[in-house]
């Protein structure tokens, strides 16, 4: 029989009181058991950390605790941060701290299906391969009702890039547009022998997803495994692309947007080097096409009626199919405010 693999839980909150408790009973309530719960506070100026330990020790007090319940309650670890440091630098101290073989990562305002861990776990290691699971998400609504619609619906996935990821191909996919969402999201500690440190143009989920991708070792489960809530206070969330979204993005001023883009890109042609022989060279190429379509984007020139020439160039070479979403990044920038 396989040993079971440890795992660690990375919660990380910033001021949020309002949800917490329901989160924390959820990871608390798995059928599955975590060894740890490390939680890092953002410098909340709430209650949250009390509430997250009132809610620890309100589990350990459970009839029966002395038993074996007892021994399935993680060990809760919390740090707090003087000085608020954002998203993605929160989660990267709050992975590195984690002592698991798995690590999953967890939002303040979600709730956790009873077999999100089990069923996660199951898959990963079901193919020694896999390094990172993404799975699905029901959306639900500040008071817990469904919004009717998943995280991949919201997400506008396609077969193709389901078909493509389960196949173990999400390297393309990702390159295109990320689809990795942290709070649904298990993987190897392994992972971070490559993807750390994680660079600063990158949130911590989607890097994640990218390097595992290059390594070959993305998953996917269909079938939602978290309630994934939106409230309009989300640090970042999912909502389903309108049309009139779309079109206000395509006038939009172009600002940084395509600078960061390009730095994004060149940051992962790097990291993918250092990994050495270990990155199939045609996924390398890949990546360094995108550097060098990224660069043509940010280029452009300010004015509209002067970007129409060095757009048909670029369009020529292939890469807006194959890194910027077609026709749709053609117009994009065509039409974008200086």
């Amino acid at each position: 029989m396989s040993v079971r693999p440890t795992i660690s839980v990375a919660l990380c909150t910033c001021n949020g009181a309002r949800f917490i408790t329901e989160q924390v009973n959820s990871i608390l309530g798995q059928t599955l058991p975590a060894e740890e719960l490390v939680v890092y506070d953002d410098a909340s100026s709430d209650d949250t950390v009390l509430r997250i330990r009132a809610a620890w020790d309100t589990w350990k007090a459970r009839p029966g605790a002395r038993g074996t319940q007892q021994q399935s309650l993680p060990v809760l670890r919390i740090e707090t941060n003087k000085q608020r440091l954002g998203v993605a630098a929160n989660f990267s101290r709050a992975i590195s701290a984690c002592r698991g073989e798995l690590i999953a990562l967890s939002d303040q305002d979600d709730v956790w299906h009873a077999n999100r861990l089990s069923q996660a776990v199951a898959r990963v290691q079901a193919e020694p391969k896999r390094l990172l699971l993404h799975a699905n998400a029901r959306l639900i609504d500040a008071g817990g009702q469904a919004l009717g619609l998943t995280l991949f619906d919201a997400l506008s996935m396609t077969k193709a890039e389901l078909d493509a990821i389960a196949a173990g191909n999400a390297f393309k996919v990702l390159l295109d547009r990320n689809v990795i969402t942290g709070a649904a999201t298990l993987f190897r500690r392994s992972l971070l022998t490559h993807a750390q440190p994680i660079p600063p143009h990158w949130l911590h989920d989607e890097w994640l997803g990218v390097i595992a991708a290059a390594l070959g070792g993305v998953g996917i489960e269909t079938e939602p495994l978290i309630d994934y809530r939106q409230h309009g206070d989300n640090q970042i969330g999912a909502a389903r692309k309108t049309v009139m979204n779309e079109i206000k993005r395509a006038v939009a001023s172009r600002g940084d947007w395509h600078v960061r883009r390009h730095a994004r890109a060149a940051e992962l042609a790097a990291r993918l080097r250092q990994m050495g022989q270990l990155v199939p060279p045609a996924l390398l190429a890949m990546a360094d096409e995108k550097v060098e379509h990224h660069r043509a984007r940010a280029a452009l020139p300010q004015s509209r009626w002067l970007r129409a020439w060095p757009l048909l160039q670029e369009w020529s070479t292939g890469r807006y199919r194959r890194f910027g979403r077609g026709m749709r990044g053609v117009v994009k920038d065509l039409l974008e405010a200086p």
